[in-house]
């Protein structure tokens, strides 16, 4: 496997964005980067970023959980962020994702007690991380995410986005995430999401990943997702829908928990108004008080 490494100087002076970076190498030889960050024997609190962004986006979440007492831990998705990047398309499927995520979190790390907070693929990656060994995790905070399977059709405008992603000649990270904020980002943010992709030898993860959400029963990732779906259905620990109101993406995605998982029962569901797709941009320092107050509630 060719693995490409980003240079360390890329991630220098990034704005609002000072986090100590750590490190983990993998059995394979890939390096992972995660975030660190808060009281030792806090809460845990695991946030998870989806495509194609990474633990930047969750700069502004952070220092508030941070200051409620919480231990953040935000990984960087293999082939994103400051983690290594495999330079083919062909390295890189859901599950390959999933043990990637099981080994650096569980194995390496040993993390439990765990508050997941998990959006775009952080949440199909991350709830897969909650059905693997759901007594790892207290709680959980799902927003603009979910669990396909495939057993439902996709609509025209996500297959348009996967065509896009696998064949446009220009895949501009940076902009990507900001046409999905209700608030745009600066100049300087845009640079910041670009940082991890020196050129576009570096974007094989990135842009692959449409192309691993499951479509059709006949997806490799099928009948795991079913599989973590029974899991969730009997998970009757605090689960919390955190969804925003301006996703075209994922409006509507909560109900796919509400009513089957029995921890969602009862607990204080919540649309984040004003916010787009990436609401961890949009309204960050919101969505983490609400998880602060969940973690203290539960």
């Amino acid at each position: 496997m060719d693995v490409l490494r980003t240079p360390e100087e890329r991630f220098a002076s990034l704005p609002g964005y000072s986090f100590t970076p750590h490190y983990l190498e993998l059995k394979e030889g890939i390096r992972v980067h995660y975030v660190d960050e808060g009281r030792d024997g806090g809460p845990i609190v695991l946030l998870m970023h989806g495509e194609p962004s990474w633990a930047y986006l969750y700069r502004k979440m952070i220092p508030v959980l941070v200051e409620a007492g919480c231990r953040c831990i935000a990984p960087d998705l293999v082939g994103l962020g400051r983690s290594d990047k495999p330079a083919s398309m062909e390295d890189y499927s859901y599950q390959r994702h999933v043990d990637w995520m099981i080994e650096a979190l569980f194995a390496h790390l040993d993390l439990r007690g765990i508050t997941f907070f998990g959006q775009d693929w952080g949440g199909l990656i991350g709830l897969r991380l909650v059905a693997a060994e759901p007594d790892r995790f207290a709680r959980v905070v799902v927003a603009n995410t979910g669990l396909p399977t495939g057993d439902a059709r996709p609509t025209d405008a996500f297959l348009s986005w996967q065509k896009f992603a696998r064949e446009s000649e220009v895949f501009p990270i940076g902009k990507i995430v900001s046409g999905g904020c209700v608030n745009r980002l600066s100049p300087e943010e845009i640079a910041a999401y670009d940082a991890p992709f020196p050129d576009d030898s570096y974007k094989a993860g990135a842009r692959v990943f449409p192309a691993l959400v499951p479509t059709s029963p006949e997806d490799p990732a099928h009948d795991a997702n079913v599989a973590a779906w029974k899991v969730l259905e009997t998970f009757d620990r605090p689960f919390l829908c955190t969804f925003s109101d301006s996703d075209p993406v994922s409006k509507g995605g909560e109900r796919a928990f509400l009513g089957r998982v029995p921890g969602a029962e009862g607990q204080p569901h919540t649309t984040i108004e004003g916010a787009g797709h990436f609401l961890q941009e949009d309204k960050g320092e919101e969505l983490a008080r609400l998880i602060a107050d969940f973690v203290a509630a539960s």
